[in-house]
């Protein structure tokens, strides 16, 4: 099986490490390759020192889509969660690959701000952290991305089975069953969607 990488970008708190984890273990049951690249683990172990400006930022990302691009070239399914917050950044890495797949999880900031067990939402809106994705530093909204899920909307099944059935439909991965109580019409906006990106 040829390597890929899967790229979930979104605003902190969106569900970006929580849906990597959930498709990487039904990934390895399938037999298939892979590995996770979690954005804040990078920042600790290969990105260390760097701040959080937009030339940082674009560093940490490229240094991501260099290590995923060299796994993918080597069979590797390589799965990235990073919030990565700029279009042109993304594109770039997007560039780098024979086989790229933007997955953009999407949740309005009420929603997040609830899901902050950390605070740091709280932290950045009363200026204690600087340049805070989504409160005091922009997050651009992927223009193609592959799959878009509503993680306010749809529960971690339903969106685990849209990324797995987009990779199926596609090709990219073995089939299997599906792991969420799917319906005709999730499949259908899957289809509908690749075909507008071309992939069918």
């Amino acid at each position: 099986m040829k390597g890929f990488t899967l790229w979930f970008t979104g605003l902190p708190c969106s569900g970006k490490t929580t849906l990597a984890r959930e498709v990487e273990g039904i990934m390895l049951e399938r037999g298939v390759r892979v590995e996770v690249l979690d954005g804040d683990e990078i920042r600790e172990n290969l990105s260390k020192g760097l701040t959080f400006s937009r030339e940082d930022r674009n560093t940490n990302i490229r240094r991501i889509g260099w290590v995923s691009k060299l796994l993918a070239r080597n069979g590797v399914v390589c799965i990235v969660a990073a919030v990565s917050p700029y279009r042109d950044i993304r594109r770039e890495v997007r560039e780098w690959h024979e086989r790229f797949i933007q997955v953009y999880l999407r949740a309005p900031l009420e929603v997040l701000k609830k899901r902050d067990v950390k605070g740091m939402y709280k932290k950045a809106m009363a200026g204690e952290i600087k340049n805070f994705t989504g409160i005091s530093d922009p997050y651009e909204e992927p223009e193609n991305a592959e799959v878009v899920i509503d993680t306010d909307l749809d529960t971690v099944e339903i969106s685990v089975d849209r990324v797995i059935r987009t990779l199926e439909m596609i090709d990219y991965i073995p089939h299997g069953e599906t792991v969420g109580d799917y319906s005709e019409e999730e499949e259908a906006k899957i289809k509908a969607r690749l075909k507008d990106l071309g992939y069918i």
